[in-house]
């Protein structure tokens, strides 16, 4: 799925690299073929998967039509842009911020991952979703509920990137490196480089499951803590997080400032424990790990209703078909209000 760059107070600088363009990937390496869709929905404006310009088109399938959602183009060079961690990929992000949302696009509602607030691809209005994680891949990793949670703090990813920033001021604005730096010794943190195969297994023996910003404020390991029921460490202080009207994130999470990553033992430890059980309750909802999901086919309140039902909330209607006496929001299904939340 689309995502916007990373923010503009965390510029990154070109690496020292005597070939700074290297050859495009094979468009045939890793691509899955796009879903046949034929969508005749009016929505004005129309509703986007994430700015470009509609009329050139990513897919490979020639059948394929998009009538109001049109996919992301990486090559446009527009806010909201695929953007790579290689030189490419930062002088498409220069690009990107240079010139902000389309104009054609800004009446419209956009639908992107995880956002960045005061970002220039961020549009207000948008829904933002979660990025996906393979919901088949995880339920093949699942352990059975009532297994100790004998970790207290999990990480597992990159503390440093030498080779994108090789002068180490731009990557997750310091905020992993000082992780590393403070606690790789602490016997409280289980924190490597290493991915084991046991990854997902060992994310729901862990408490806490840190989720720092890299070079974008968020990555898919937020979907992966909350469902394996490991409270989610937030270490970014501009995201945006997706179905914030519906999931509530400050009841699940932890939200730490970077500039507080050197006290996070003491921040942790000092949780009183029935916050900690508070917190995996709720996460233990199954419905509430659902909305985080893509599965396919789909699925009754998953990720893919939620984006639904955010879109349904701005479709024009009159107040005589749609709102009830006394209702100032639109409730765009016939049914219970609970319909609106995804549990």
């Amino acid at each position: 799925m689309p995502r916007c760059s990373s923010s503009l107070r965390s510029r990154r600088r070109l690496p020292r690299n005597p070939n700074p363009f290297p050859p495009p990937p094979s468009k045939a390496a890793g691509h899955l073929a796009a879903p046949k869709l034929h969508l005749s929905v009016e929505l004005p404006p129309p509703a986007v998967l994430c700015p470009d310009q509609p009329q050139k088109s990513v897919v490979d399938e020639p059948e394929v039509v998009f009538d109001h959602f049109y996919p992301a183009n990486s090559g446009m060079g527009s806010a909201g842009d695929v953007l790579e961690d290689n030189p490419v990929g930062r002088l498409k992000e220069e690009k990107a911020i240079e010139r902000g949302i389309l104009p054609m696009l800004r009446r419209a509602t956009l639908v992107q991952t995880f956002g960045q607030k005061n970002h220039v691809c961020l549009k207000e209005g948008s829904i933002i979703i979660p990025p996906y994680a393979p919901p088949q891949k995880m339920q093949a990793h699942l352990i059975p509920p009532d297994t100790p949670r004998s970790i207290f703090v999990y990480f597992r990813g990159l503390f440093y990137d030498n080779g994108n920033d090789p002068e180490g001021g731009y990557y997750a604005r310091g905020a992993r490196a000082s992780l590393w730096e403070n606690f790789k010794n602490n016997p409280l943190f289980d924190i490597s480089t290493d991915h084991p195969v046991t990854y997902y297994e060992d994310m729901q023996r862990a408490v806490f499951c840190l989720c720092p910003l890299g070079w974008a404020p968020w990555s898919p390991r937020l979907v992966e803590a909350v469902v394996f029921g490991c409270i989610p460490v937030i270490i970014a202080d501009d995201i945006v997080l997706p179905f914030a009207d519906a999931i509530p994130w400050e009841e699940i999470g932890v939200f730490v400032d970077e500039e507080d990553v050197p006290m996070l033992d003491s921040i942790l430890t000092s949780i009183p424990i029935e916050d900690i059980l508070r917190k995996q309750r709720l996460l233990a909802n199954p419905s509430m790990k659902k909305a985080m999901l893509f599965p396919q086919p789909a699925q009754s309140r998953d990720a893919f209703h939620q984006i639904l039902n955010g879109l349904a909330r701005k479709l024009p209607h009159t107040q005589s078909v749609y709102l009830q006496p006394g209702e100032k929001h639109l409730n765009w299904t016939t049914g219970p209000v609970g319909d609106l939340k995804p549990w």
